[in-house]
């Protein structure tokens, strides 16, 4: 799973992407202002969360 929208007008990269290991699925929620080479990521346990984070990093 592996999803990438833009923002209306702030311009940052919104990604969320699975990750699998032995201990189950973990979720990166990723924002980046490519313009000046910042970035702020968060992981989750449960894809609802993941999903929550999202959401509200593009409103």
């Amino acid at each position: 799973m592996s999803d990438i929208k833009k923002h209306f007008t702030k311009k940052w990269e919104v990604s969320v992407i699975e990750l699998q290991n032995h201990e189950g699925s973990k979720f990166k929620v990723t924002r980046r202002l490519p313009e000046i080479a910042v970035s702020e990521t968060k992981v989750f346990r449960t894809k609802d969360d993941a999903k929550k984070q999202f959401e509200e990093w593009l409103k």
